[in-house]
């Protein structure tokens, strides 16, 4: 079941981008509701609820219930602006919804049970290919992550996407059985191996050239004696 958080709001009567810098040097976030065929809801929002619900995992897949005192808007947040130097928060976008809305969302995606991968013990590296994956579902049954299980992967094993089980009613947008993460191979074991080459290379180069310098050796003692008998 979708999480459903309230978000208390105000109405504001302008718009354009004059009445939303009023807004911000009033202290609030400027926002707007849109969707389901009805007209636009111009809203304001407190800063600091915007931020701690940016702070949690999944805002965008969060169903939110603005209270504008005399009624209330489901909706979902569908864009964010932030400010070009402080970051902040400067004007949400909210995508009003029913029981009946379907929607396509992204979702974020959690591994699990990392050390019980044999890969990763051994030092592989986990290599995320999707961090969110784009799936189409009902405003109800949006998940608030995807979460992929780790245990028993050893390196260069992959997830893909249809090993990934999704809640009843709901499907990835993409058709194509798609890469969601891989274990690769631990670069120091690449260096390791690579020296060790390295390293019997040399010590086959050293012994060739010992046995061709006592070939040498022997061949130089052999011709001494012979040099004093033609003497």
């Amino acid at each position: 079941m979708v999480e459903t958080v309230k978000l208390a709001a105000q109405p504001r009567d302008r718009v354009g981008k004059g009445a939303a810098r009023a807004v911000r040097r009033a202290g609030r976030v400027p926002g707007v509701v849109y969707g389901e065929g009805q007209t636009p809801d111009l809203i304001s929002l407190d800063p600091r609820d915007v931020t701690r619900e940016m702070s949690k995992t999944g805002f965008f897949t969060r169903l939110f219930e603005l209270d504008l005192g005399d009624r209330s808007i489901r909706a979902l947040a569908r864009d964010i602006q932030f400010h070009p130097v402080t970051d902040a928060p400067e004007h949400v976008d909210f995508l009003r919804v029913s029981d009946t809305t379907r929607i396509r969302v992204a979702v974020p995606v959690r591994f699990l049970n990392s050390d019980k991968a044999p890969g990763i013990k051994r030092g592989g590296v986990l290599n995320v290919v999707a961090h969110n994956v784009e799936v189409f579902c009902s405003i109800t049954t949006i998940p608030r992550v995807i979460e992929v299980d780790l245990a028993g992967l050893d390196i260069n094993d992959s997830v893909h996407m249809s090993t990934i089980q999704l809640p009843e009613g709901v499907r990835p947008t993409n058709s194509r059985d798609f890469t969601v993460a891989a274990i690769g191979a631990p670069t120091v074991m690449r260096s390791d191996d690579e020296a060790a080459d390295a390293a019997a290379k040399a010590a086959a180069s050293a012994a060739s050239a010992a046995a061709a310098g006592g070939d040498a050796a022997k061949a130089g003692a052999a011709a001494k004696p012979a040099a004093a008998a033609k003497k």
